[in-house]
């Protein structure tokens, strides 16, 4: 007895959306590609808006050089679980009226990046820390908005930060760092560059109050001296990086003591510069034996 069987050809929309679907096989394609894929059926709509939903990590990035205002209030209308948003590519439009309400009904959020984002206010970083308690990793490069009343609200509401990013965030002075590290004694990275406010009381401050710190930038902070680079070596047993270049006033007296320890210093030891130096002068530094 012979049975004919015509096999049944299934569809991908017959896979369970929220078990199958959205984290095992969407999670793997990029954002932009997703988004195409709306324009396919009403049923692929609507398996998208779920994945938007239940989406964890957004990065603008991914969706090219620019994204239109309209359509990231779009995508993010429904999530209320994200926890990782990053904003690089969005300066030109973002500002609290759009940026609030994903903050507001996110609280899990745990990474947040909106270097650069320049027409946001201190309302968006008092947000921030009123929303996201558990909030580790934040950068405000280039966000000259913030402010030391904006930045004594997150250290009172995110006492779990371990990464913060505060370069060029000129108006923040050596009162308001010294007030962020006693609040948050769990910081691993800092950067305060490019801030010609910032000197050697945030330094030592930091240094005391985060013994868990193992990255500092201190790039460009003209104020910055030797004394508190020797207390951060005090103080800082697990530090592995330091960037102190063109803060002029600190010198190799200091430095050394963290180069002993194998500390990663952007600026070259004296001796070193010098053969440089030589060799870009007159060409020759290459063929000099020096023995010490």
């Amino acid at each position: 007895l012979m049975m004919s069987v015509t096999p049944t050809r299934g569809c991908l929309l017959d896979l369970p959306w929220e078990d199958i679907l959205v984290p095992h096989i969407l999670c793997h394609l990029p954002l932009q590609q997703l988004l195409s894929l709306q324009r396919v059926s009403k049923s692929f709509q609507s398996l998208i808006q779920l994945y938007l939903a239940n989406m964890r990590c957004f990065d603008s990035s991914q969706i090219g050089r620019a994204i239109p205002r309209a359509a990231f209030v779009n995508l993010l209308k429904d999530n209320e679980v994200l926890q990782q948003l990053a904003l690089q590519n969005c300066s030109d439009w973002l500002t609290d009226q759009e940026l609030l309400p994903v903050i507001g009904q996110n609280h899990h959020l745990h990474q947040i990046q909106l270097k650069g984002c320049a027409q946001l206010s201190r309302h968006a970083l008092v947000a921030i820390s009123l929303s996201c308690p558990n909030l580790r990793q934040l950068s405000l490069a280039h966000c000259e908005w913030v402010d030391s009343l904006s930045l004594r609200s997150l250290a009172d509401h995110c006492k779990a930060l371990e990464a913060v990013d505060l370069t060029a965030c000129r108006q923040l002075k050596d009162e308001a760092i010294c007030y962020l590290v006693q609040k948050c004694g769990r910081l691993k990275s800092l950067s305060l560059a490019v801030n010609a406010n910032v000197g050697n009381v945030a330094v030592e401050e930091t240094a005391k109050c985060c013994p868990e710190l193992e990255h500092l930038d201190l790039t460009g902070c003209l104020r910055v001296k030797n004394d508190s680079i020797r207390v951060l070596a005090e103080y800082c047993p697990k530090l592995r990086s330091l960037k102190v270049k063109h803060c002029h006033n600190v010198a190799e007296s200091s430095l050394s003591i963290l180069r002993s320890r194998g500390v990663e210093l952007d600026v070259e030891p004296p001796l070193q510069r010098a053969l440089v130096l030589l060799q870009d002068v007159v060409g020759f530094a290459p063929f000099i034996n020096l023995q010490i």
